[in-house]
């Protein structure tokens, strides 16, 4: 999973592949701003076939807690 994330998080967030890793913060290290964690979220429902609620992205601050929250959802 990790692998598809990055590709997707480097695409939506031109940023290096090798930047990113489960403890990377979308804010800290990659300087995201709200648009870009907004168009990343649409990035990932697409990809992964999930609804993630507004209220949820509060807690998604880093790449390993979005892999977390999508294998609770069931994505694998």
């Amino acid at each position: 999973m990790l692998e598809k994330m990055r590709e997707i998080i480097a695409e939506q967030l031109n940023v290096d592949e090798a930047e990113i890793s489960e403890v990377t913060s979308f804010k800290e290290d990659l300087g995201a701003d709200s648009l870009d964690l907004f168009e990343l979220v649409m990035a990932l429902e697409e990809n992964y076939e999930v609804e993630i609620p507004a209220e949820d992205l509060t807690e998604l601050t880093t790449v390993g807690k979005v892999m977390d929250y999508l294998k609770a959802k069931g994505v694998e």
